[in-house]
Parts: structure tokens; sequence; C-alpha cells
């Protein structure tokens, strides 16, 4: 009987991880069962908070998880009533891939908007017609940088300083660099315009000239084409308003003339000027 006990203890020792101390030299018996726990572990009995099986592990709440940070709003660039440059080149850009047909103006209006929602919605972008960060980066990616007369292809480019000789007196000063004409009265800036010159083939002549004829419904009898507000300044070269560079801009050129698009304002000049005023075209 007493056998069985102790090979009872023994088993039970092995199964829960104990040791059985012996007898000490001096013949007097200790517990028979030492339970050895590893520092820190729990009871097994011990019930996870919040309940569940005693021998399931809590899993770890959810805010432990790292989590990736939601992606950052597309940031608006420019939208309706944004002027300047850099509408500009969004404008030749738009041209570039034929969304825009109209400009450069500098001015976001109703057809750049519209142009940016057809781009946008071609590309599976939220069509909203503002131009933001990641509308501007597909557009950039499909067209190349503009060149200055790709910014100012209708005009509106600033005037360069004017020429030393068309500090005196009433003068059409014309800057071939920047592509203006200048109305002069004693130094004094009245107007400012844009024009266009001749082509290598017909090129504007340079130098001091006066005007000497003034034409207001002129046709050419070279070209058989309408000159209007015509003022000759030299042969047959004359500064006039011209319908193709209102439409077409600097992607042509003249016979020799200087072209005006801006009707309403070089009918204006032809109203101030007078036969005699000095033309100065220079570089």
């Amino acid at each position: 009987m007493g056998r069985a006990i102790a090979a009872a203890l023994v088993a039970l020792a092995a199964l829960t991880g104990c040791t059985v101390q012996p007898s000490d030299g001096d013949g007097k018996r200790r517990s028979p069962v030492h339970i050895e726990l590893p520092s820190g572990t729990p009871s097994p009995a011990r019930t996870p908070t919040g309940g569940g099986s005693p021998s399931a592990a809590p899993a770890p709440p959810d805010d432990d998880k790292p989590r990736a940070a939601p992606p950052a709003p597309a940031r608006v660039l420019w939208s309706r009533g944004a002027t300047g440059r850099d509408v500009r080149e969004l404008q030749a850009r738009l041209r570039q891939v034929a969304w825009l047909f109209e400009g450069p103006t500098g001015t976001y209006g109703e057809q750049t908007e519209r142009a940016v929602s057809g781009f946008q919605g071609k590309r599976g972008l939220p069509r909203t017609g503002r131009t933001d960060t990641v509308t501007w980066q597909r557009l950039l990616g499909m067209t190349r940088e503009p060149a200055r007369w790709d910014l100012y292809l209708m005009g509106g480019q600033p005037a360069d300083p004017p020429d030393r000789r068309c500090a005196t007196g009433r003068v059409l000063c014309i800057d071939k660099t920047s592509r203006t004409l200048r109305w002069m009265i004693d130094g004094r800036t009245v107007s400012t315009m844009a024009v266009r010159f001749g082509s290598q083939g017909t090129p504007t002549r340079e130098g001091v000239f006066s005007i000497y004829w003034k034409s207001r419904d002129h046709v050419s009898t070279l070209y058989d084409s309408p000159m209007p507000y015509a003022m000759f300044f030299s042969g047959g070269q004359a500064v006039h308003y011209s319908a193709d560079f209102a439409a077409r801009g600097y992607a042509g050129a003249s016979h020799g003339c200087v072209n005006v698009r801006d009707e309403a304002a070089i009918a204006e000049l032809y109203a101030q000027v007078r036969n005699g005023d000095k033309v100065v075209v220079s570089w």
C-alpha cells in the first residue's frame, strides 16, 4: 500500500513539474512534494479580465496595432478668379494637350475651369474644375515646359524699358524684343499694347520714322487683306489692327506691318495719333 502511494506521488510530480524531496540525513521526513513555479507566472486557474476560458490569453487591444496614416487631401493650387504667371503656365500646358484653345490669358476663368474639369474626368480624378496638386502633377507629366511666347501667345506680356529715342515728343515706341508698342508723349507712357511683326522673309524695318498717312478702313492692294486703323510710317508698312493676330496670336506673322490684336486699343490710338508723329522701331 505504501509503495502504491509513493508511486502516485512521483507520477503527480512529473505531471506538475514538481520534484520529490528525499528524507534528510537526520532521518526526518520533509514535505514529500515541492512545487516550483516560474517567477511572475500567474496561476493557471486565474481567469483573464473580462471572463473567458482560463487557458485563453487575452487579445491585444486594437489601439496597439500600427495603422497607416490616411492620405493627405490634395491641396488646391488655383481655381476660378486666380491670376498671374502660374495660371498662364497652366493654360499653356492645357493647350498642349488640346483641352484649352483660348489664351493663355493669365486669368482663371470659365473656359480654364471647364478645361481642367475635362482633363480630370478623362483621368479618373474628381471633376472639380480646380487645379489641385494631383491634377497638376498629372499635367506636368504629360507636357513640356512652356517657352516665353507660349505663355504670351495672345499678348499680355510686360513691355521692356523704352528706347532712349522715345524720351521726347509724341512717339509710337515699338520694341521688337518685348513685342510691345508704347504710345508716349514727352516721356510719359499713355498706353501699351502687344504687337506682332513681319516674318523672316518680310521683316519689319527698324529705325526712326514718322506717320505720313492714316487710313481708317484700308485694304492692302498687294495682299488684298484688310488693314483697319492703318497708320503708315515706312513705304507700305503700317501699324494696324489684325484679325489674324487676334485669332492666332504669335502663331502667325505679318508681311512687315506692325499688327495690333486689341481692336478697342488701336481704335483709341488711331484717334490720338497725328500725321508727323514719330515712330521708333528697335530691338
